[in-house]
């Protein structure tokens, strides 16, 4: 039975970005498409797609797919980057989770059926201790409930670190993991009359790893239980489209517990990785390479050490 990098649990969705020639209309308005393009959706497929550049053997299991073309598709760039999808098959008379995307200049406008997949009835595969056992780190979406913890506690149970994201301090999956991103976007929903410092040490005093709080432009605070909190700037870049700019920070962050570097370079290549992302397009389906990561580090630095004119 062959061995792989990572096993990666969640959310995977084929999605269809429109690019509009003018800003999104307002109600009984009326904007023209000016691109089209088939898309990745999902914050552990997109994690996976970034793994798999980075050099990584990667497994992905998680929701079941509808059956239309688009779930074929995405199968088939899955495929085309070395990615195990064997537990993922397309179900007849599914109609599964998929997304279409509005975006001009200034925004992203989501319309999907996350909700059907999330809150009816249990649309996702359960994980199999024997696919995680063969696995070196798990990159763990929370998402999919008891099936998420269940995934979890396998982990643990093997020994086998794993990174989540996006839930509450107190959560299984927060205290157990080897490190925890937790969105902007998610605090913004979830906590938003809390102190962001107060919050982060609410996650940091019960956390067994690294606790990171990311934020788009704004800073990224990280620390683990007992460490003061560090703060760290993420990369300047000229912005194109933000999707998957998240999913890419994780993969860095997986990446990184898996070569046991240090937080502080933990954090850095996660954010050239998410900043890389934010400055082409499509950036998840072209992300870079290791090696292009750490030129854009060093690109940075150097930049940043300019004298001013």
């Amino acid at each position: 039975m062959s061995h792989y990098d990572i096993y990666a649990y969640g959310m995977i969705a084929p999605s269809t970005l429109h690019i509009l020639s003018k800003p999104f209309p307002a109600p009984d308005g009326y904007a023209e498409i000016a691109e089209t393009h088939t898309m990745t959706g999902g914050e552990a497929l997109n994690s996976s797609i970034v793994l798999s550049r980075l050099g990584q053997r990667v497994f992905l299991d998680g929701n079941w797919l509808g059956d239309h073309p688009n779930s074929q598709a995405l199968l088939e760039t899955l495929h085309q980057y070395g990615i195990d999808t064997c537990r993922l098959r397309t179900r007849k008379r599914y109609a599964g989770v998929t997304e279409i995307v509005f975006s001009d200049e200034h925004s992203r406008t989501v319309f999907g059926t996350y909700i059907d997949l999330l809150f009816t009835t249990r649309q996702w595969n359960i994980p199999r201790k024997a696919d995680i056992a063969r696995a070196r780190i798990v990159c763990l979406d929370p998402f999919f409930r008891d099936e998420s913890m269940l995934a979890g506690r396998y982990a643990t149970e093997l020994g086998i670190p794993y990174v989540t994201i996006d839930c509450s301090p107190e959560s299984g999956l927060a205290t157990g993991a080897a490190a925890t991103v937790i969105s902007g976007e998610y605090r913004d929903r979830e906590y938003p009359q809390t102190d962001l410092r107060e919050l982060f040490k609410a996650y940091q005093t019960q956390a067994k790893g690294l606790v990171i709080f990311s934020a788009g432009s704004r800073e990224i605070l990280y620390g683990r239980k007992g460490e003061v909190i560090k703060t760290v700037a993420p990369f300047p870049v000229q912005t194109i489209d933000t999707a998957g700019a998240g999913d890419a920070f994780r993969a860095g962050v997986v990446f990184g517990l898996l070569k046991g570097w240090s937080d502080e370079r933990i954090i850095e290549y996660a954010a050239a990785l998410a900043g890389i992302i934010c400055s082409t397009f499509p950036g998840v389906l072209k992300c870079p390479t290791h090696q292009g990561v750490l030129r854009f580090i060093r690109e940075q630095k150097k930049t940043k050490k300019q004298p001013l004119t």
